[in-house]
């Protein structure tokens, strides 16, 4: 495992110095960079809270700085001993793919996901109750949606609700889950706040590196 962490750090540190021509700077492809990611990237596709492809997202690829991608190998080499890993569903999000799931939120007429993804939500309320923004933090590159794995069958751990509800259940002390679920919601978390990340408590999966580089830039590269 050291092995693999001392290789995972030595192509993050060349990608920051010699970023590909297909990743925009400042940005690394962290799927090809952490060993063992597993990505299940759900902007890129229709299996996410609008149903479609998300404005930006041309691939299925995980972009982050390479401050956020060398800590993200960090946590996913403290994880190996347990057996687990990191699955992640989003990481660097284009300012246009932010305004399109805000034009979203504002058409009361398309509630086609309602069921999967915010059944006890009025969509109305997406904007008040913090669900949808006018901003991200993904925009700036060192921001990710996750959730824990399995090694040995790849299986994601229970967190009691899926990515992406937008349901009061989904804060990570909601009070309503099993003791089970709770359990992998603080591993989770513990994991990612040890590694240099700061949680979203209305959101289990979201963490956002403490120490980023560029706090105040929202970037606009798309997905390619």
């Amino acid at each position: 495992m050291a092995g693999l962490m001392r290789a995972a750090l030595t192509g993050l540190a060349l990608a920051a110095s010699q970023p590909a021509a297909a990743e925009p700077a400042p940005f690394v492809d962290a799927g090809r960079l952490v060993p063992g990611l597993v990505l299940d990237m759900r902007y890129a596709g229709s299996d996410n809270f609008v149903g479609r492809p998300i404005a930006g997202y041309e691939a299925p690829r995980c972009l982050l700085t390479p401050q956020a991608a060398r800590a993200l190998a960090r946590v996913q080499a403290a994880l190996a001993p347990e057996g687990l890993g990191l699955k992640v569903f989003d990481c660097y999000r284009p300012r246009r793919a932010v305004a399109d799931f805000a034009a979203w939120a504002r058409d009361a007429a398309d509630t086609r996901m309602k069921a999967a993804y915010y059944p006890r939500t009025d969509k109305a309320d997406l904007f008040r109750l913090g669900y949808i923004a006018e901003r991200s933090s993904h925009s700036r590159g060192s921001t990710v949606d996750l959730t824990l794995v399995r090694h040995a069958d790849g299986s994601e751990c229970d967190m009691g609700t899926p990515f992406d509800l937008f349901d009061p259940a989904s804060a990570t002390d909601f009070p309503g889950i099993t003791p089970e679920q709770a359990r992998n919601r603080h591993r989770l978390r513990d994991a990612m706040i040890r590694g240099g990340f700061v949680p979203y408590p209305q959101e289990w999966w979201h963490f956002t590196l403490k120490a980023e580089p560029y706090p105040d830039t929202a970037f606009d590269h798309p997905i390619r």
